[in-house]
């Protein structure tokens, strides 16, 4: 029944508070905070729940507060009174017992006369009042130990942030690693991805049963892990991965982002996006009869995929044979050996160290064999080592650049009540609030929000999957492979840059004048070739003093590449991550390089 008039006396109280609040900005009074408690009726209950032990504070307050109860009684209704609970929930118990006087002084007291009455002792009262609600209204969990009596200012000053904080706190203890799962087009990455989710319990039963039935429905029952990760329809119709697609879990220790690449080779640069922010690759190989032969023979993904990980600044691979459950496999050790010997020299080429960084597991994406716990003996008495969650969770931690400037490659962007964008930080942190500049357009930005897959937090650092919004610029002004930096130290960007490269594969010759699509972060970029300065001999490293007329395949060159458009860069000795690439001509990946320096 109070509502009646109350609303209209809001609308007109707020008007007058923007007019007045708008002068002093450290003026920490009712005028500021009457306007945020207008849902707070809802929060009456979990007040009123302790009794009542002492009235006659919260009625002299209510006394106090009546000359200006237009303004109150918005804040009444919330019945948060006194920043300690137990006058909170005495407060409640007048406001219950006489209703009546609410309305009309809503209705009928003339607004303008709010601030003169301001300078009366409710003031005091009022923050806290206002400050209880927004307690209530920030988190509904507030212990007693954060509502300590102390002075209002103080408490004025934390309030608002103190959710935040204490996501943060949850969150910076674990380590973040970023996994890739890569391989040959149906060796069942999405598969292994949706089962470790259930495994973990990311993807609820009900939804994977809903998922179950769709898929029988459409006679694809085997693929209804992938569902988890396939999320559009036109990636469930095909059985293929398009996007990259996005989940995490956690262990005990780490953080674990999963991102699941495309195997086709039509969606390779997808693919390379989704390595590049990665810290762990995950080579998945298809034990079944036939299918580990078309994955690794040429043109077959598993190649291609091994060598854009290790381009893309990979540290470790995994690579894990799957299908180990197929009729044809039947978790036979020779064929988990023959498929592991074809495979390693290979790997061991492209530089990955069989000791440290390269270890191989038989699994079974299907059955979730092999996972999360070990694979029973019974099934596989010949394999004694840990499963994959287990193998992956005791992995060494990664360095990394925590006191560096923040850097961030901008992999995908979308509209959502402002600018979003995703993407893996690189190095160094920022916080909400904070300015920061978007390259190569040098755009100044503000950060509004930021979220660690998917929990929204305060600060944000190294090697975390991070969606921010952003203040100060449209979605179509941005594309992906733009880097947000920090303003004091923006990125390097440029056109024309020296870089030493090696061709991996070409029939042709290269020289002077070719182009093609360079890869660099998350960047795609039409390049051609400048000048071509000289040769490297593989085995000594020594160069040549003359210059070649042309580089053909598996030599190395340092050649001059100039870009379409201006790109963010930085040497490969500077910042790692920021200066490898790789070249792709007709849908094949040609060469791979690093930036040696940016000319201009």
């Amino acid at each position: 029944m109070s509502n009646n008039g109350a609303p209209d006396s809001w609308e007109s109280q707020a008007e007058v508070v923007g007019e007045k609040g708008a002068n002093d900005p450290n003026d920490m009074s009712p005028k500021k905070f009457s306007t945020l408690n207008v849902n707070a009726v809802e929060f009456v209950p979990s007040f009123c729940t302790k009794p009542s032990q002492d009235d006659s504070p919260t009625k002299s307050q209510k006394s106090e507060s009546s000359p200006t109860s237009s303004d109150g009684s918005p804040v009444l209704n919330g019945c948060g009174e006194g920043d300690n609970g137990d006058t909170v929930a005495a407060s409640a118990s007048p406001r219950v017992e006489e209703p009546p006087p609410v309305p009309p002084a809503a209705a009928a007291a003339p607004v303008p006369e709010v601030p003169p009455d301001d300078s009366s002792p409710t003031a005091d009262s009022w923050e806290n009042e206002a400050d209880s609600a927004l307690l209530t209204e920030e988190n509904n969990e507030a212990e007693e130990e954060d509502i300590e009596p102390q002075e209002d200012g103080e408490l004025a000053k934390k309030v608002p942030k103190k959710k935040p904080p204490r996501v943060e706190d949850t969150r910076s203890k674990k380590e973040h690693v970023n996994v890739v799962f890569i391989g040959h087009v149906d060796a069942g990455k999405s598969t292994i991805g949706g089962q470790i989710m259930s495994l973990t319990g990311m993807v609820d039963k009900r939804t994977l049963e809903k998922y179950e039935r769709e898929a029988r429905e459409k006679s694809r029952e085997s693929w209804y892990l992938s569902w988890a990760l396939d999320t559009n329809q036109e990636e469930r119709d095909k059985g293929k991965t398009v996007e990259v697609g996005r989940a995490y879990f956690e262990t005990d220790r780490k953080h674990f982002t999963i991102l699941d690449a495309p195997g086709h080779k039509s969606f390779v640069p997808n693919m390379i996006g989704g390595a590049a922010q990665a810290d762990l690759a995950v080579l998945v190989i298809s034990a079944r009869k036939g299918e580990f032969e078309t994955g690794f023979d040429r043109g077959g993904q598993t190649r291609e995929h091994a060598m854009l990980a290790k381009t893309a600044g990979v540290k470790h691979l995994v690579a894990l044979v799957n299908k180990m459950d197929d009729p044809t496999v039947n978790w036979d050790e020779k064929r988990y050996n023959e498929c592991r010997d074809k495979i390693m020299p290979y790997l061991k080429k492209l530089g990955f160290n069989p000791a440290k960084d390269l270890s191989f597991l038989p699994v079974s994406g299907q059955t979730g064999q092999g996972l999360l716990e070990k694979v029973s003996e019974e099934v596989c008495s010949w394999y004694q080592g840990p499963s994959f969650i287990q193998l992956i969770d005791e992995l060494p931690s990664l360095n990394r650049k925590m006191d560096g400037p923040f850097i961030m490659p901008v992999v995908d962007k979308y509209k959502d009540m402002g600018t979003v964008l995703m993407g893996k930080v690189e190095a160094g942190t920022t916080r909400k609030g904070s300015t920061l500049f978007l390259m190569p357009n040098r755009v100044q930005v503000t950060v509004d929000q930021l979220w660690s897959d998917d929990i929204e937090v305060t600060s944000i650092g190294p090697g975390e999957n991070v969606k921010v919004k952003l203040k100060g610029i449209e979605e179509e002004d941005v594309s992906p492979g733009f880097v947000l930096c920090d303003t004091a130290e923006p990125i390097t960007t440029g056109r024309v840059f020296d870089a030493q490269v090696v061709i991996l594969e070409h029939k042709s010759i290269i020289c002077a004048g070719y182009s093609a699509v360079m890869h660099i972060h998350c960047a795609a970029e039409e390049v051609t070739v400048k000048a071509l300065i000289c040769l490297v001999d593989k085995k000594t490293g020594e160069k040549s003093k003359t210059r070649p007329r042309f580089v053909k395949q598996d030599q190395v060159a340092i050649m001059r590449i100039e870009c379409a458009g201006i790109i963010c860069l930085e040497p490969f000795k500077k910042f790692a991550q920021m200066g490898r690439f790789t070249l792709r001509d007709e849908n094949k990946t040609i060469a791979i390089g690093k930036v040696l320096k940016v000319v201009e």
